[in-house]
């Protein structure tokens, strides 16, 4: 029987929960902003056992390679930190036995896995923090789930986080810091319009190398436009001022694609829905004479809009009436509710676009979220008594 660790000790494993991000400030820079996504979760239950044969992992169901080296890297850090606090002196008799044992790890994303919503980043972060609680190791654990991607760092902190350049050669000093708690910006609202939820076909790791070795305006871009834009960005996010905030990011997002273009051979990422998208968030701002909402597209074609709370429901039914769904009830919105509202025929008529049918498989409405926390209820532990995946 496996050997757990929870907040309740009464379960021999660790579960937590932890939400995605979406970057506003591309990361290939070491240096970025993120606005971690409260109804975007990934959960992870980790257990240790004497009787576990080998190290493995689930993940949405399906057994994943354990010795992919991003994995590996992640493990071999978080039992070195281990090690070196049985050393010290520091761990419990129940730590130091988990030393010695193999881990079995089952993780689920409630939203598209690598499909350019942070998959990666709240993964590895959920994992990162569930394995040190299980190792029993504290302290600054954003470095060591950059190790597994690098957006993961900023997943440790909850709300608005950036990630730090640093200046050591070695990059030990590139970690994770955060701006402002979730609770910073109450009014701000996040909704995420689910385009594709296939896995992309270039994914952010490889086209980010690609991109480096290719690209002329990646490096135009991290010497001359990261810099003074994150200082802008920052300054927006805490003055919460949203016109300056909404500016700052489509034009980073445009210009992140931008790159992706220059990119030798080119990355397209966005879509005829994404860019359908683009056009109808500025025709809506241009209609109103202020900007109201924001896109932002990370390394896929799924769009992440920004707007404050008393826009959300205009906005939302705005995005029904341009993408018809197969479906118009509870299915095709998720997450926080979203109040009826009608749209306009003089709104429709300004915007002067043909609607694009079953464009937006749904729209997930959400907030700035939390860090990654323990959860407590065993009920919702992803493994069994014996250590597998329950069915």
């Amino acid at each position: 029987r496996p050997i757990y660790v929870s907040a309740f000790n009464m379960f021999p494993l660790i579960h937590c929960t932890t939400v995605g991000g979406n970057s506003f400030l591309f990361y290939p820079f070491k240096r970025g902003l993120m606005l971690l996504k409260m109804s975007l979760k990934t959960t992870t239950t980790v257990a240790t056992s004497r009787s576990f044969k080998e190290d493995r992992i689930w993940l949405n169901g399906k057994e994943e390679d354990i010795t992919h080296p991003r994995l590996q890297s992640c493990l071999r850090e978080i039992r070195r930190l281990a090690r070196k606090r049985h050393n010290d002196g520091d761990a419990t008799s129940t730590e130091l036995t988990g030393l010695s044992q193999k881990v079995h790890i089952c993780s689920v994303n409630n939203f598209p896995t690598a499909a350019g919503l942070a998959s990666s980043a709240a993964g590895f972060a959920c994992l990162v923090y569930s394995l040190a609680q299980s190792f029993g190791v504290e302290g600054e654990l954003s470095g060591v789930a950059r190790q597994g991607s690098g957006s993961a760092c900023r997943s440790m902190y909850g709300g608005f986080v950036q990630w730090i350049m640093g200046n050591q050669e070695d990059g030990k000093d590139s970690l994770a810091q955060q701006v402002e708690p979730e609770s910073h910006w109450p009014e701000l609202r996040i909704l995420v319009l689910v385009a594709n939820a296939e896995r992309k076909p270039v994914g952010s790791t490889s086209g980010m190398q690609t991109s480096v070795q290719t690209s002329c305006l990646l490096k135009h871009r991290a010497e001359s436009v990261v810099p003074h834009r994150m200082e802008e960005m920052i300054k927006a996010v805490r003055g919460r001022d949203f016109p300056a905030f909404a500016e700052l990011t489509m034009k980073d997002s445009n210009q992140f694609h931008a790159t992706c273009l220059d990119t030798y051979p080119p990355i397209f990422y966005l879509n005829r829905v994404s860019q359908q998208v683009i056009h109808l968030v500025h025709r809506y701002n241009r209609h109103y004479g202020e900007t109201r909402v924001a896109y932002s597209f990370d390394a896929g074609p799924n769009a992440v809009i920004f707007t404050l709370q008393q826009h959300v429901p205009e906005f939302v039914h705005f995005i029904q009436h341009f993408f018809p769904p197969e479906t118009n009830g509870e299915d095709f919105i998720k997450g926080l509710p979203v109040k009826r509202a009608a749209v306009s025929e003089q709104l429709k008529q300004s915007v002067g676009l043909e609607p694009m049918p079953k464009g937006i498989n749904y729209i997930i409405s959400t907030k700035a979220g939390p860090g990654p926390r323990v959860v407590k209820d065993p009920s919702l532990h992803l493994l069994s008594p014996d250590g597998f995946p329950k069915l």
